[in-house]
């Protein structure tokens, strides 16, 4: 087998320094000439919940394509912040800002000199959706008590920079860590209001300088339960914004923790919404690279 038979992986965890926490994704950092089935083989080997492959391109900085280890996906908020947290940590970026090409269209990628990485979100859009308590209770394993209160001042909401999630407010940290999620009913109630999954939080955190403490379940995308979620973050950061009366511009979500998986995202909402992390490289290596499908064809 030759060099050229091979490409440079990683797996990093975004929205952590620390390893083994945060969410993990493959990168692929130079992923030029590989064609779409070689990605999601490569993915389906890495069998991180997405694996970012790094392109060069004409029409921005450049090109990202996300794959699950089933199909491609569109644009991956902890997937790109890996992969620049990547570029960043080998010296193939350097600090300032990118224009990246995605599946969902072209969007910013800010790298700052700690490295820190930001990702924009689309336009904000966060409306009230009427769903009876009960129903929520049934799907999240909880009672109605859970959201009594709470869910006097804040409704369940619709919101999204670019994905759109459930947003359930949820009084007690405690209860939050009694979810006990129906899949198949989360997944009823997210496609009937067109939406990614449910992003349960409360206001009763770990850390004092946190804002929130959210889970999120999004069966709709294949995931039980997702670590830490950038694009959930940034719809919460817009609900926050409409409708908590939460001061300031830059908010702070945790997640991950009742998964072992404790996770610190930042969520700046002062034009648009833009969402941020630090990440860590936990492993390094290359991989074989699958002969594409053209390749395994057997003329007669």
């Amino acid at each position: 087998m030759t060099a050229q038979d091979r490409r440079e992986v990683h797996l990093v965890d975004a929205f952590t320094t620390e390893p083994f926490s945060g969410n993990p994704a493959g990168v692929v950092p130079d992923a030029d000439g590989l064609e779409a089935d070689q990605m999601q083989a490569i993915a389906a080997e890495m069998g991180a919940s997405e694996t970012v492959f790094v392109q060069e391109t004409g029409d921005a900085d450049r090109r990202l394509r996300y794959f699950t280890p089933e199909q491609e996906a569109d644009l991956c908020g902890h997937a790109t912040i890996a992969a620049y947290a990547r570029l960043f940590d080998r010296a193939a970026v350097e600090a300032g800002t990118e224009t990246v090409a995605t599946g969902a269209g072209k969007v910013s990628v800010d790298v700052e000199s700690d490295g820190t990485v930001w990702l924009d979100g689309a336009e904000p859009s966060v409306e009230a959706v009427d769903i009876d308590y009960d129903e929520l209770a049934a799907a999240l394993g909880l009672t109605e008590t859970a959201f009594a209160g709470v869910g006097e001042d804040l409704p369940v909401a619709r919101a999204s920079t670019g994905m759109p999630f459930l947003i359930v407010p949820v009084n007690y940290f405690e209860q939050l860590g009694d979810v006990s999620p129906d899949l198949a009913a989360i997944e009823a109630l997210a496609e009937a209001h067109d939406a990614a999954g449910i992003y349960a939080f409360t206001f009763d955190t770990l850390d004092r300088e946190s804002t929130v403490h959210g889970r999120l379940f999004a069966p709709t995308l294949g995931v039980s339960e997702d670590p830490v979620t950038g694009t959930a973050s940034g719809a919460v950061g817009a609900y926050l914004r409409r409708f908590s009366g939460v001061e300031g511009t830059e908010f702070r979500c945790e997640q991950g923790d009742f998964l072992d998986r404790s996770g610190r995202v930042r969520v700046r909402t002062a034009n648009g919404v833009r969402v941020g992390g630090r990440a860590v490289t936990t492993l390094s290596g290359q991989i074989a690279l699958p002969e594409t499908a053209d390749s395994e064809i057997i003329e007669a």
